[in-house]
């Protein structure tokens, strides 16, 4: 038996926490991918994928040896590159940003980097949860805003300048705010990772330093489109990058109020895991989705 292939068939379960999709994207039947992985545990003398009727999952010793497998067939593949004629860059490429960086900026000239690279098959997770990029496999993470302390590698693209932003039929019903004051008789949207932590309110910045203002706010949501769609219904202000809002601002969706009073920009940032051979695929990705978001981004 071939043993880089039982490491392929255990990395691709890993991915995809199961061993039918494994079956499916290998091309290979469900039988011989559980047998590639009974070998390969048999092999090592480790326990590498716990298994339940509901998913399957790796265990320490599995996410351990997946970390070091994704390095060893990354520099299998680049080594098998440099004698094809073609010199393709190939290989799937697993990649997690914000659902609206990936709807309104990447997903509509997405075909422009499949046509420079036919060869590298892609998969886009668009969520505004805090994916693990180990544990879940994904070759590099978009951040939008502060960083917490991370292992990972940090790639700065720029920042998303803020505004604020309401709809025609809440300013009809409540009026424009023109001073923090103003704030008093109006209403926020309150946005949310986690329903029962305490929302900050209205943010903004001045003379450099971060201020928070208490506001009102009927609906607390937990996404970026829900935050979007809260205020199209009139339920109050959103505070929310330029660059998201600039073809609702052009058909009157939107309405920007208080630009003087507004957050500090939210730094963007690429995270890939610490290797000594990032793969070129994701090196080529990375450099097309920096000039795609260049001309959205500030300094």
């Amino acid at each position: 038996m071939n043993k880089l292939e039982l490491y392929k068939t255990f990395a691709r379960v890993t991915e995809l926490a199961s061993f039918t999709g494994a079956a499916d994207s290998l091309g290979l039947p469900k039988s011989t991918v559980s047998e590639h992985v009974r070998l390969l545990e048999e092999m090592l003398g480790a326990r590498l994928l716990q298994r339940t009727t509901r998913k399957v999952q790796a265990t320490q010793d599995g996410l351990v040896l997946y970390e070091r497998c994704k390095d060893m067939l990354d520099q299998v593949d680049e080594l098998e590159s440099l004698f094809r004629q073609d010199q393709s860059v190939r290989g799937r490429l697993r990649i997690d940003m914000p659902t609206v960086t990936a709807r309104e900026f990447v997903l509509p000239r997405l075909a422009e980097f499949s046509e420079q690279h036919p060869l590298i098959e892609i998969e886009v997770s668009a969520t505004d949860r805090l994916v693990d990029l180990v544990r879940e496999g994904f070759d590099c993470v978009m951040r939008v805003g502060e960083l917490p302390d991370t292992t990972l590698v940090a790639r700065p693209l720029g920042a998303y300048r803020q505004g604020n932003f309401v709809s025609p039929g809440y300013l009809k019903r409540y009026g424009t705010p023109r001073s923090l004051a103003d704030l008093a008789e109006h209403r926020l949207v309150h946005y949310a990772s986690t329903f029962g932590s305490r929302p900050t309110g209205f943010e903004y910045q001045l003379q450099g330093k971060r201020h928070c203002l208490p506001m009102a706010g009927a609906v607390t949501v937990n996404n970026a489109d829900c935050y979007y769609a809260a205020c199209l219904a009139g339920f109050g202000i959103i505070q929310a990058p330029v660059a998201g809002k600039r073809d609702s601002l052009a058909r009157g969706e939107l309405v920007e109020v208080l630009p003087e009073f507004v957050p500090a920009p939210m730094k963007v940032t690429l995270l890939y895991a610490h290797r000594r051979n990032l793969p070129k695929r994701v090196r080529v990705f990375m450099d097309w989705l920096a000039q795609v978001l260049e001309p959205q981004l500030s300094a």
